[in-house]
């Protein structure tokens, strides 16, 4: 039974070794090896410099954003974006009330009605204890500091001109099958 082990072991080491040596070097800048006599991969010449995408977002970030209307109260949270078949973000699926996902009202909105912000919400007044949005500090009752520098790769939250009442007054988005 040792034995078996033993064998097994250095067979795939040996398969390992194999895969390692079997590597193509990169080049160093040594002008002899045949790296740096061939011309590139076609594959690197649509590489690109991570400066190029310099001011875009992150789709994967975008999903999930809170949703505000321009009284700056909190309507629902992006779920998801809809795009055509080359790649344009079409639309965006907000969620509406529920909890956790359950008895939420989808509305799919097109994109250009949605303004995207990188500054966090600036909330005015105190809170009065009755559910009020606004935020405080809770031991001097001022409003909080002002806060860090907003992350390049993703805004802070989406604005969409409506009430909650409003979004879950428009149709339904289904996700069909068809």
């Amino acid at each position: 039974m040792l034995v078996k082990s033993i064998i097994a072991g250095l067979a795939g080491t040996a398969l390992l070794a194999t895969v390692a040596v079997a590597q193509t070097p990169t080049d160093k800048g040594d002008k002899m090896s045949p790296a740096a006599t061939s011309p590139a991969p076609a594959a690197s010449t649509s590489a690109t410099s991570p400066t190029e995408f310099k001011g875009n977002w992150r789709a994967s970030k975008v999903a999930g954003l809170s949703v505000y209307n321009d009284k700056n109260e909190s309507v629902g949270s992006i779920n998801d974006l809809l795009m055509d078949k080359s790649g344009t973000i079409k639309a965006v699926v907000i969620g509406v009330g529920g909890f956790l996902g359950v008895g939420e009202h989808l509305v799919a909105v097109p994109l250009d009605r949605v303004k995207f912000v990188s500054e966090p919400i600036a909330y005015t007044g105190a809170s009065n204890g009755t559910g009020g949005t606004a935020k405080t500090n809770t031991t001097t009752g001022a409003a909080p500091a002002a806060a860090a520098k907003p992350n390049p790769w993703y805004p802070d939250h989406a604005v969409f001109n409506a009430s909650k009442d409003e979004l879950k007054a428009m149709p339904e988005f289904k996700y069909s099958t068809d």
